[in-house]
C-alpha cells in the first residue's frame, strides 16, 4: 500500500491534518485509528465549549468531531479503524495490525497525531491498598458518557486538570456527591472558566496546596486522608483530614503518546515530552511531522486544529517536493517560561508564526518580551498569566528581517 500522506491517529489533530493535506495537493491520504470510530477523545466530551475559534459557534465534542469527519468523507480520505500502528521505519514504512492482520504501508510523509494519555496512580505513588473505585478522570468520563456506567456516589477528585474539573460537574449532574477537588499546587492546573463553571457554580470545594496521603479501603474505596502541603510539597503535620468516599478520580496530568515517535527516531523535548518541531511542525526525521497533544498538551481543541492544519499542509508540500526548508533559528525559553513550541523557526518561510508557551508561576501585570540577539523585536503586556493557561505570541513575517539569532521569550516587568 502506498500513500502520499499517512496520519497516525484519528482524533482532532489527525482529522485536521488529513483534511488539510488533501486540500493542499496530496492525492492519497490515509488516517490510521486504533479505536472503533474516528473522533478520538472528543467522542466522550459531551459538554459544550468547543469550536468557538474554529467554527465561531459553541459545540459539544462529538459535534466538533462530526464536522471534521464529514470533511474527511467529502475529501474522500481513506481511513482504517481498529488498527494499531506497531512500527515506523526509517524509510517511512508503517507496520500496522488491523482486522485483517499485519499490513505494511509506504508513505511519502507521515503525520504523528497520537494524542496523549493520563498519568496513573502508579505515576504519583499514593500510599494505600489497591481497592476498586480508583479511576483516571478520562476513563470515568468514557464509562459515564459513552458506556452508560455510573462510577460512584461519593467522589473525591485528585488534581484540578480540566478533565477532572469537567467530571466534577458531570458527576454532580448525574446525582453523585463530589466532596472535594484536591490540588497539590497553590493554583489550579485547569482553565479558569472550568473552575467557575464546574466548581463554583456547584459549590464544590477546591482544596489547594493539599495532597492525598492515603487511600483507605481494601475491596472498595472507603475514604481518603488529606494533608496540607508546604512550599516543597511536604505534608504539614497536624493538618490531616479524613473524607469518606467510595470513588477517587485522578486528574493529575497528561503525557504525550510518543512511544512510536521514539521508535521512528524522533527527538523529544524533555520539557514537553513531545517531539521537537519547527514552525512547519516537522521533526528531525525527514518527512515526519507531528501535531496536537502528541507535541504538547493543549488547552483548547481549536488550537490543536490550528496546529494540525500546519502539519497537514506541510506534509502535503513535502510529498510534492515543494516544502521550503530555509534557515532556522532556535526558540529559547527565557526567565519565567517553561517551554516554547515550535522549538525552531524557519525565518525564510514567508508566513506568520505563532509561538505557544507556558509560564512557570502566576504573574500579574507583566509582559512577554521577545528578543533576538538581545534586540527586542516584540512585547506583549499581560495582566494575568498562570501555568495552566497557554500563552500565544504571534510573530509577523515582517519581523523576520530583524531576527538574526535565536529567539528568546521571557517574562519581565511591564
Amino acid at each position: 500500500m502506498k500513500y502520499n500522506v499517512v496520519v497516525v491517529g484519528g482524533g482532532p489533530a489527525g482529522l485536521g491534518a488529513a483534511v488539510e493535506a488533501k486540500r493542499n495537493g496530496a492525492k492519497d491520504v490515509l488516517i490510521i485509528e486504533r479505536d472503533r470510530e474516528l473522533g478520538g477523545i472528543l467522542n466522550q466530551c459531551i459538554h459544550n465549549g468547543f469550536g468557538l475559534h474554529e467554527f465561531k459557534e459553541e459545540l459539544t465534542g462529538p459535534e466538533y468531531a462530526h464536522k471534521f469527519i464529514e470533511m474527511v468523507k467529502e475529501e474522500k480520505i481513506d481511513y482504517m479503524l481498529n488498527t494499531m500502528v506497531l512500527n515506523i521505519s526509517e524509510d517511512k514504512t508503517i507496520e500496522a495490525l488491523g482486522e485483517e492482520g499485519i499490513i505494511n504501508i509506504k508513505a511519502d510523509a507521515i503525520v504523528l497525531a497520537m494524542g496523549c494519555r493520563e498519568r496513573t496512580r502508579g505515576a504519583i505513588d499514593i500510599p494505600g491498598y489497591r481497592p476498586a473505585g480508583v479511576y483516571n478522570a478520562g476513563a470515568a468520563q468514557r464509562l459515564s458518557n459513552m458506556e452508560g456506567y455510573m462510577v460512584g456516589k461519593e467522589i473525591v477528585i485528585y488534581g484540578s486538570g480540566d478533565i477532572g474539573l469537567i467530571m466534577a460537574r458531570r458527576m454532580t449532574l448525574e446525582g453523585a456527591k463530589v466532596k472535594a477537588v484536591v490540588e497539590i499546587n497553590p493554583h489550579s492546573s485547569g482553565l479558569t472558566r472550568n473552575i467557575v463553571q464546574c466548581l463554583d457554580d456547584f459549590d464544590i470545594p477546591l482544596m489547594l496546596s493539599t495532597g492525598i496521603t492515603h487511600i483507605d479501603g481494601k475491596e472498595r474505596v472507603k475514604g481518603v486522608t488529606l494533608c496540607k502541603l508546604d512550599e516543597n510539597r511536604n505534608p504539614i503535620k497536624g493538618t490531616e483530614e479524613y473524607i469518606s468516599c467510595d470513588t477517587v478520580l485522578l486528574s493529575v496530568g497528561l503525557i504525550p503518546e510518543n512511544e512510536l515517535s521514539v521508535e521512528a527516531g524522533v527527538n523529544l523535548d524533555k520539557k514537553t515530552s513531545g517531539p521537537i518541531v519547527n514552525n512547519s511542525m516537522a521533526t528531525n526525521v525527514d518527512g515526519v511531522f507531528a501535531c496536537g497533544n502528541v507535541v504538547h498538551v493543549h488547552d483548547l481543541v481549536d488550537f490543536v486544529t490550528k496546529e494540525s492544519k500546519i502539519a497537514g499542509k506541510n506534509a502535503a508540500l513535502y510529498s510534492l517536493n515543494k516544502l521550503n526548508k530555509g534557515n532556522e533559528v532556535k526558540t529559547v525559553a527565557g526567565e519565567g517560561i517553561i517551554y516554547i513550541v515550535p522549538q525552531s523557526v524557519n525565518v525564510d518561510n514567508n508566513e506568520d508564526v505563532n509561538l505557544f508557551m507556558r509560564v512557570r508561576q502566576i504573574y500579574k501585570n507583566k509582559k512577554l518580551v521577545v528578543r533576538s540577539d538581545d534586540k527586542v523585536i516584540l512585547e506583549k503586556k499581560r495582566l494575568h498569566m498562570i501555568p495552566s493557561e497557554m500563552e500565544n505570541i504571534k510573530i509577523s513575517k515582517d519581523l523576520f528581517k530583524d531576527i538574526k539569532g535565536n529567539i528568546t521569550v521571557s517574562v519581565e516587568e511591564a
